[in-house]
């Protein structure tokens, strides 16, 4: 009892210096120090368990572990963290405690957590985008106040070019030297400067620039000359990005959609129903600005989707009814 006792708190002392390390040289946040104590815990615990010493944890220790957390239902982005956490410290251990310890390698060296599963974005149906906008269209028509004009030029403009929220909210109503991007009124276009700082050029469908067209209308009696922004607040400043997800969310609820609706999920929506209609991966990449067509290719998921939900409402022969009562 006593050396299990010895060999647990030589563990401890060694986590607890490591995090020390952690906190002064590489001046890591409190939150951080926190996440890589509790991951640590983890490997103390089961050390422990099994009255392993520092130098006794082997890769088949680490590989058992692994796969109890597993099945206790760890994600593997939580799996991931953990291990990376364990390597970690594992290799501040072959550099600061060498010449006390018998360490010949680091145990979670090769260490690889499950395969993440891959999420698709979540879209919404064409029925519910158009509910959505259909909603912000009546109400800015019939209560004619300038934020729901607003809100129904940005919602259109989501919708109808793929924009990032960023990519959004640097819109500028006129192009000029500092623009990070603006809107081509004759062209029907917005120009917008992407992720790795690329410039693209996305057209606009009309509904959309008709909003813009009135909301614009409308801006010229709030703003002063020197605000460039597209979208402004009630204090003339250019629209903040929580004002935008807020406004959203609150638009879907009235619109009566039973799902969280936020700017990211309106560009999603863009790229799934534009990929349905048209088939062209790479026009769809170059509106979204995607550096690699993997990234746009997930989309290609959601169309399929879209078509064996088609196929199972349609086809005759799609599902096999039951003759049972």
């Amino acid at each position: 009892m006593l050396a299990k006792h010895k060999t647990v708190n030589a563990l401890s002392a060694k986590i607890e210096a490591y995090l020390k390390a952690l906190h002064v040289v590489r001046q890591l946040s409190a939150h951080t120090i926190k996440a890589y104590r509790a991951d640590l815990k983890i490997l103390s615990e089961n050390a422990q368990a099994e009255n392993c010493a520092i130098d006794q944890i082997s890769h088949a220790h680490i590989r058992r572990w692994t796969a109890a957390l597993h099945a206790k239902g760890l994600s593997a982005r939580s799996i991931a963290r953990v291990l990376s956490a364990w390597r970690g410290f594992y290799d501040w251990l072959l550099l600061e405690s060498k010449d006390q310890l018998r360490l010949g390698s680091n145990p979670v060296a090769d260490m690889k957590a499950p395969k993440r599963s891959k999420l698709l974005p979540k879209a919404l149906s064409v029925e519910q985008a158009l509910a959505l906008i259909e909603c912000a269209a009546k109400e800015a028509a019939e209560k004619g106040e300038w934020e729901l004009d607003r809100d129904h030029a940005l919602i259109e403009l989501l919708y109808s070019s793929g924009l990032r929220l960023s990519e959004l909210l640097g819109l500028d109503i006129e192009p000029s030297r500092d623009s990070l991007g603006w809107v081509d009124w004759s062209a029907s276009e917005v120009c917008v400067l992407g992720k790795g700082n690329k410039r693209r050029t996305i057209p606009v469908g009309r509904p959309a620039m008709d909003a813009l067209q009135h909301w614009k209308a409308q801006r010229a009696l709030l703003t002063s000359n020197d605000q460039s922004a597209l979208f402004v607040s009630i204090r003339g400043a250019r629209l903040a990005p929580r004002t935008v997800q807020a406004r959203l969310r609150s638009m879907a609820i009235r619109a009566g959609l039973p799902t969280h609706v936020h700017p990211h999920m309106m560009r999603h929506s863009f790229a799934s129903h534009v990929l349905q209609s048209s088939h062209d991966l790479r026009a769809v990449q170059e509106m979204l600005g995607h550096a690699s067509i993997a990234s746009t290719q997930i989309y290609t998921a959601l169309d399929f989707q879209h078509l064996a939900k088609a196929y199972d409402s349609a086809h005759p022969r799609a599902r096999v009814k039951s003759n049972k009562p």
